[in-house]
């Protein structure tokens, strides 16, 4: 029980003729390890992609920060957008409060809520931002048919 928080990835694929070859290769490869090929046909042309590309457990300051700045300040655990824009805002906020800490309460402060865990500015803070300014580095690496979506549960 707590807060726990994840950061999904999605791409849409497509066999329709206008897609190029490898777009049908890869719906192909997908639809047989899924094994749905037998149900698609020209009326369900389509695969949609989602995997877990980052998890968080308790860190109330990364998921404020998604509520201020992707939910509109609504807490509500629905899956929200997350643009590559805002997850390079968040990397720039958590590497400037890692490098002055002083900055914290200021720019990623802590949230209380149900079993949200520690709102001290301490170790697992510090690590929680670290994790999350390494992960963007290497989710913003993907390429463009790739989307962000984040999600909480408490």
């Amino acid at each position: 029980m707590g807060l726990d928080q994840y950061l999904h990835a999605k791409r849409y694929t497509s066999n329709s003729d206008w897609r190029p070859d490898e777009e049908k290769q890869i719906f192909s490869t997908l639809a047989k390890l899924a094994n749905v090929d037998e149900f698609m046909d020209d009326y369900s042309p389509s695969i949609t992609m989602e995997v877990c590309v980052a998890y968080w457990r308790k860190q109330n300051a990364i998921h404020n920060w998604f509520v201020q700045n992707c939910q509109d300040g609504v807490d509500d655990c629905q899956q929200v957008h997350v643009g590559r824009e805002q997850l390079e805002e968040l990397r720039k906020v958590c590497r400037a409060v890692l490098a002055d800490p002083s900055l914290a309460s200021i720019l990623l402060p802590t949230a209380e809520g149900f079993f949200f865990g520690s709102t001290d500015y301490d170790e697992w803070y510090t690590r929680g931002l670290n994790y999350t300014a390494d992960k963007i580095d290497k989710l913003l690496t993907m390429n463009d048919e790739w989307y962000f979506y984040y999600q909480s549960s408490w």
